[in-house]
């Protein structure tokens, strides 16, 4: 007898929601019967089951997507694009119920989640302009009477792993793009927000594009490299984007190198965060408490390493305190609240072991450290850790958890020379009114992406990805994303060049 559930919050439109798998505008279940729960991070509870997808499931997705593509691939860019504006109009109509059930996959506050569903929303309109621009090229090459041409065609069936910290906007930053190139994607979310994609799908289907073309298999944790690597692998599939820690990036790479697949990769973090003795504090003090405790630090783009100069170290450790000291931890969906929980129990261990391994080697304890007392949900204090050195955990791992960890520095070239001391480099940022400055560090920082007196680098007008161990390929931005999910073909052309 199948579990039944209680859902913890109330819908207006309760048939937006949906607990199957999703292929061919079809809600399947998986071949082999199994489901997996969804928990609530806040409460520890379950409030919905979905699909255990096995590598049984894939076939059958890749051909229905396949053979969507066969017909979307002939669509006008114009028709894609109506259909884009329709799902991001219908996404931006439902989005009150959307951000409940994002705030009970992932734990985040119902203002996160409005923020959240608010920038994914971006990509469905920045993208359905994209679908219309996609161009070629003629031109004149040396030798006479020849004529090059250049023209670009969606690659095929897309496949999407998403990761559960901001699972509406990575779907719809990957799918948006994917779709205005005239791709059909499979999107596999995480185990923890399954869900929320379930929900786009639902409303994809709503704005009018043709089965097969967005589909979603879901699946628990243990099925998720077998199911992965079955997608991966299948030979109908031509792009793969992945979303996720470095480790499984490199995963994932081997697996697509096999059918030497197109791949975008947007692996982890291990972002530097430098603050001159010049800057504007309340200004950097603001874009900080922004970045780091977004999510409860659940953010690969968030600081990790944060560089304070010796002139303003103490200072802008007891201004962080203070401000951090407000913070309000509860329940995502409970008024008030300013930092939810983190997303999973694993969390709660890496933070634990982040928190004393510092201390072990001489860091101040400054605020926090600890678990949440008498919460049954995932909840960790917001920390902040001061003398922090090189030979300690964070500063080697991404710390993904409401952890500020703070280092002295003395000289620019100090500076720089620690930021950069990491095998990743997806973002930094750097606060200085020194303009010189400002232009050196944008250039010697090692990353995909630099904030210059920001915390916020994200937008879908710009190219967002990595260099290093945070992975290659570009979402988003002018022309690059959707060029990832393109092939160029090349004509060259005879012509007489007489009468």
């Amino acid at each position: 007898m199948a579990k039944e559930y209680k859902l913890p919050f109330t819908l207006d439109k309760p048939d937006l929601i949906h607990y199957e798998s999703f292929v061919n505008h079809e809600w399947v279940s998986a071949k082999k019967g199994g489901r997996f729960e969804v928990i609530d991070p806040g409460t520890d509870i379950a409030w919905a089951s979905c699909p255990t997808n096995t590598a049984e499931d894939v076939p059958h997705a890749v051909e229905a997507a396949h053979a969507a593509f066969e017909k979307y691939k002939k669509v006008t860019p114009r028709q894609r694009a109506q259909w884009l504006l329709k799902w991001d109009s219908l996404i931006r109509e439902n989005k009150n119920d959307i951000a409940k059930i994002l705030t009970h996959e992932t734990g985040k506050p119902l203002a996160e989640a409005y923020a959240e569903i608010e920038y994914a929303a971006s990509f469905t309109w920045w993208f359905s302009g994209e679908a219309e621009r996609i161009q070629g090229t003629v031109s004149t090459p040396a030798i006479p009477g020849r004529r090059v041409i250049t023209h670009k065609q969606p690659i095929g069936v897309a496949v999407a792993l998403v990761p559960w910290n901001f699972p509406i906007a990575m779907v719809l930053r990957k799918a948006a793009a994917a779709l205005a190139a005239g791709c059909t994607m499979i999107v596999k979310p995480s185990p923890e927000t399954p869900i929320s994609a379930l929900v786009l799908a639902h409303l994809a289907k709503e704005a009018g594009f043709p089965p097969g073309v967005l589909n979603v298999l879901t699946t628990d944790l243990e099925n998720t490299p077998p199911l992965s690597e079955a997608l991966c692998k299948h030979p109908l599939v031509k792009k793969v984007t992945f979303t996720g820690s470095t480790r499984v990036g490199k995963i994932v790479a081997g697996h697509c190198s096999q059918g030497l697949k197109k791949l975008t990769l947007e692996l982890g973090g291990n972002c530097p965060f430098v603050v001159f003795d010049d800057a504007n504090l309340n200004q950097t003090l603001d874009q900080l408490m922004a970045l780091k405790w977004r999510h409860a630090g659940q953010a690969c783009i968030t600081a990790n390493r944060i560089y304070v100069q010796s002139g303003i170290y103490e200072k802008f450790i007891e201004a962080l305190k203070e401000r951090t000291s407000k913070l309000v931890v509860g329940h995502g969906a409970a008024e008030g609240t300013t930092m939810g929980p983190l997303t999973t129990p694993r969390s709660l261990e890496k933070a634990e072991n982040q928190v004393a391994d510092a201390k072990k080697r001489g860091a101040r304890v400054i605020l926090g450290g600890n678990r949440v007392p008498g919460k049954a949900g995932y909840f960790f204090e917001p920390t902040i850790l001061a003398d922090m050195t090189s030979d300690m955990l964070i500063s080697h791992e991404e710390s993904f958890c409401p952890i500020a960890a703070i280092y002295k520095f003395e000289t620019e070239e100090e500076a720089v020379k620690w930021a950069n001391d990491t095998s990743m480099g997806l973002a930094s940022y750097v606060f200085t009114k020194n303009v010189d400055r400002m232009w050196r560090m944008f250039e010697n920082l090692e990353a995909g992406m630099i904030g210059l007196n920001t915390g916020n680098s994200s937008a879908a007008e710009s190219p967002f990805g990595g260099i290093k161990e945070s992975g290659y390929g570009k979402e988003s931005g002018k022309d690059v994303a959707v060029n990832e999910y393109l092939i160029t073909k090349t004509g060259t052309l005879s012509v007489e060049d007489h009468y």
